[in-house]
């Protein structure tokens, strides 16, 4: 009798024991979204839109922290090593792709970090400032080598897609160009807009408002085809600049060990958030492509593009010493 009490009252307390931290209701408190660059340029600007819906979708507060620096592995790296409990989002372009190729990381882009949905994908533009005296890339490219050694902005930095989606341009022209990187699309965009460099490699995000007051010129971007937001500009391709293409994407990853069922609500929620005709609207806007779909699909791209920038990196010669 005394047995089956006891077994009794254990039944009990073990029924009203506390679930496991992941199992409770989540989100409870705000949600921190990293984005490793400054803000203003395209990461920033995704990043704001979507983590505004995600806010209300929610119910709690969704955050965005600024941690620059690095060419973004400073941010990266503060995602990746954080607690994999569904409070730290990381809203990233394919620098974590390019970089483990060009730097010395304190991570490891494939294992640290589980891809959740891909935000959007834009055009990498090469813009220059009206007192260059160029009106297309054969004009820069014959400028440039009676120049040599003409400097351009990125919003990214050494090795990055701004950085080397220029150099190959620099190599297939055979052309000399000297990059002069910033920590975000903002910081360029001012410096091209004033003059202080005449040439910059970025996302679109930032340049279309000025492009659109003429206060820039667009000479080609970098997509297969041209963005509907950009009719106008010839990709490289049609420039003359045969073979290079490449797309700019941003998405949403999570510490690696994030529990399944936040990471899947997180892509179900900012997928709805994509789908939004304002957000969508935004996104157009500054050519950016909204994308979404599932968390398969975004970890295959990044695999690939990891394998893409490797080759890259090794063929133009892109390392830090």
């Amino acid at each position: 009798m005394m047995l089956v009490r006891f077994m009794a009252v254990l039944a009990a307390l073990t029924a009203v024991a506390p679930l496991p931290a992941h199992a409770q209701q989540w989100p409870s408190r705000p949600i921190r979204m990293i984005v490793p660059f400054a803000a203003g340029g395209s990461t920033d600007v995704a990043a704001r839109l979507v983590g505004e819906q995600l806010s209300r979708a929610l119910g709690q507060q969704v955050y965005v922290e600024n941690r620059t620096g690095a060419n973004g592995n400073i941010g990266i790296e503060a995602a990746a090593k954080s607690e994999a409990d569904g409070y730290t989002v990381l809203i990233a372009p394919d620098a974590i792709a390019s970089n483990p190729h060009v730097y010395k990381v304190n991570y490891d882009a494939l294992k640290d970090l589980t891809p959740v949905i891909q935000l959007s994908r834009q055009p990498i533009v090469l813009a220059a400032h009206p007192s260059l005296g160029v009106n297309t890339v054969a004009e820069l490219v014959t400028l440039v080598k009676a120049q040599p050694g003409l400097r351009y902005a990125t919003g990214s930095g050494f090795g990055s897609s701004q950085h080397m989606v220029t150099q190959w341009f620099a190599q297939i022209a055979g052309i000399a160009l000297e990059q002069v990187s910033y920590r975000g699309g903002g910081q360029a965009i001012n410096d091209l807009i004033a003059g202080h460099v005449k040439l910059g490699s970025l996302g679109s995000t930032p340049l279309i408002p000025h492009y659109r007051a003429g206060n820039l010129r667009l000479l080609a971007q970098t997509t297969a085809e041209r963005s509907a937001s950009l009719p106008d500009v010839p990709t490289y391709q049609e420039a003359g600049i045969k073979g290079l293409v490449l797309d700019q994407w941003l998405g949403a990853f999570v510490p690696a060990g994030t529990p399944p069922a936040i990471a899947a609500r997180l892509n179900a929620e900012i997928g709805k958030a994509l789908a939004e005709p304002a957000i969508r609207d935004n996104l157009v806007a500054s050519a950016q492509e909204p994308i979404g779909g599932s968390a398969d699909a975004f970890a295959r791209l990044v695999r690939d593009d990891f394998e893409k920038y490797a080759r890259l990196a090794k063929e133009l010669n892109i390392k830090v010493n």
